[in-house]
C-alpha cells in the first residue's frame, strides 16, 4: 500500500480502539516512522519511538534490584506508565533474538516481568525485509502471527502530499514530479541513494545551495543539477501569478512544463494567485497539466483554508469537473 492509504488505516484502527499489534514492512527512507508520528499526533496521543537494534536486553527488561532476600526488575523510565499514546517499536527485526525476545513480551503479553502496558496504549512496530538488504533476523512464527501486517512502498503522490507541509524545496518536487523513478531507488554499492528520508536531507541542503550527493548520490545529483539549470528558461511565474501571464506561453519541454506547473501551486499562496494561476494554466496546458496542477495544490490549499475557494474553481471549469469528485475523496481520507 501507499504510505497515504497506511496512514488512513492506522488512523483507523486508532479511531475505533483497535488495541491489535501492528507490523509495518517497508524498504528504508519510505517513512514508515514519520507516518506513525503523523498518525500520533492527529489523534493526541503520546508517542514513545524505541529504536530495539540500538537497546540491549537490560535496556528494555530493566534492572535487577536487591530487595530484602529477592531481587526486583526496575522498568526502564521510557516505558509508559498512564496516560494514552503509541508505544512503537522500530527496527524490530534488526534487534538480535535476545532483544526480540523481550519485545515478543510486550507485543504477545502486553507485559515485561511486573511492567505492563498501560490499557489506552497501542503497540506498534516496524522493520525492513529482507530483499531490502537490511541487516534483519527472522521474525519468530509465533510472534508474527500475533500482528496486522502492512506492506508500504513508496509513492509520489504520497510523497508530494506530506511534502506540501513540510518545507521540501519546490525545485526537488519538480523534479521528483519529473523523474518520478527516483523518489527510491536503493543502489547497493554506494552509501547514498535517493528515497523519502534522503530528498528530504537534499532539500536542505539545496536550500542552502550546497550539492546534493551526499544525500542521494552522484548519478540522481547529476540529473537534478541538470533539471535545476533549466530554471532559468521558466516563463515569469510572479507574473502569472499576478494576473499578468496573459501573453506567456505554456513550455513545450516537458521538464520545463513539470517545473512551471509545481512552481506555480508551490508559490500561490494567496486567494488571488490561485484564481490566476489556475485561470492560467486552464487556459495554456492541456487536462494532464491541469490535473497536475490542481493534485499538488491541493494540500497547501486546504492547509491555508482555501478548499472551498479551490472547488469553486473547479466546479466553475467543465474540464476539470472530473477531478472534483476524486480529489475531494483524497481530502476527507
Amino acid at each position: 500500500m501507499t504510505p497515504a492509504q497506511l496512514q488512513s488505516e492506522l488512523s483507523t484502527i486508532t479511531g475505533h480502539g483497535l488495541m491489535r499489534s501492528v507490523m509495518i514492512w517497508g524498504p528504508p527512507g519510505v517513512g514508515k516512522s514519520a507516518i506513525v508520528a503523523q498518525v500520533a499526533e492527529r489523534h493526541s496521543l503520546q508517542l514513545v519511538d524505541l529504536r530495539l537494534s540500538q537497546l540491549a536486553p537490560t535496556d528494555l527488561r530493566g534492572l535487577p534490584v536487591a530487595d530484602g532476600k529477592v531481587s526486583r526488575w526496575l522498568p526502564p523510565e521510557f516505558l509508559p506508565n498512564d496516560g494514552k499514546g503509541v508505544l512503537f517499536l522500530d527496527e524490530l527485526n534488526m534487534a538480535p533474538p535476545a532483544l526480540q525476545g523481550i519485545a515478543q513480551q510486550l507485543i504477545l503479553n502486553r507485559r515485561v516481568g511486573k511492567y505492563e502496558v498501560p490499557e489506552g496504549w497501542f503497540v506498534w512496530a516496524a522493520g525492513n525485509r529482507k530483499e531490502d538488504r537490511a541487516a534483519v533476523y527472522d521474525m519468530p512464527t509465533p510472534l508474527a502471527n500475533r500482528f496486522l501486517h502492512y506492506q508500504v512502498e513508496p509513492h509520489f503522490d504520497s510523497f508530494r502530499t506530506w511534502a506540501g507541509g513540510n518545507g521540501i524545496h519546490e525545485q526537488v518536487l519538480a523534479f521528483l514530479a519529473f523523474r518520478p523513478g527516483l523518489l527510491h531507488k536503493p543502489d547497493g554499492r554506494n552509501p547514498a541513494w535517493p528515497s523519502c528520508r534522503s530528498w528530504e536531507m537534499a532539500s536542505e541542503l539545496h536550500e542552502r545551495a550546497m550539492g546534493i550527493a551526499a544525500a542521494v548520490g552522484d548519478g540522481a545529483a547529476a540529473e537534478f543539477e541538470a533539471f535545476c539549470k533549466l530554471y532559468s528558461q521558466l516563463p515569469d511565474i510572479e507574473a502569472v501569478l499576478q494576473g499578468r501571464g496573459g501573453k506567456i506561453k505554456f513550455p513545450a519541454e516537458p521538464s520545463l512544463r513539470y517545473a512551471v506547473v509545481i512552481g506555480l501551486s508551490t508559490r500561490a499562496v494567496t486567494e488571488e494567485a490561485i484564481r490566476n494561476s489556475f485561470g492560467w494554466v486552464v487556459e495554456k496546458a492541456s487536462a494532464e497539466w491541469c490535473q497536475l496542477f490542481i493534485h499538488s495544490i491541493h494540500d497547501r490549499a486546504a492547509g491555508r483554508g482555501h478548499t472551498g475557494l479551490l472547488a469553486a474553481l473547479l466546479t466553475s471549469e467543465p474540464r476539470m469537473k472530473r477531478f472534483l469528485k476524486h480529489l475531494m475523496t483524497d481530502g476527507a481520507s
